[in-house]
């Protein structure tokens, strides 16, 4: 009856151990998915920022050559106009 005693004592011992151990695995897997849900979400909003910083380049670039457009129609018709009022004014001092 000793023995049964015993070897009772030890399997609640051995079962003891394998729950902790069942926890501690248990919270290292947590500690570790949330290290790594971290480093993905860290990596996620990088690349979310270097795409608006493109973006926004992309986005510069096309309102600088649309300005430089509108500017170049407004400059070449201002140079018409002008050129043509220099040569109508040089036709009529010559008549």
């Amino acid at each position: 009856e000793v023995t049964l005693n015993e070897a009772k004592q030890k399997a609640s011992e051995i079962i003891g151990q394998a729950e902790k151990r069942a926890t501690q695995i248990v919270e290292e897997a947590k500690n570790n998915a949330k290290v790594e849900g971290d480093r993905i979400l860290m990596g996620a909003k990088a690349e979310i920022d270097q795409e608006i910083n493109r973006a926004k380049e992309s986005l510069r670039a096309q309102v600088s050559s649309l300005a430089v457009a509108g500017a170049e129609k407004i400059l070449r018709k201002e140079i018409d106009a002008k050129a043509h009022t220099e040569m109508l004014s040089k036709l009529a001092a010559e008549l």
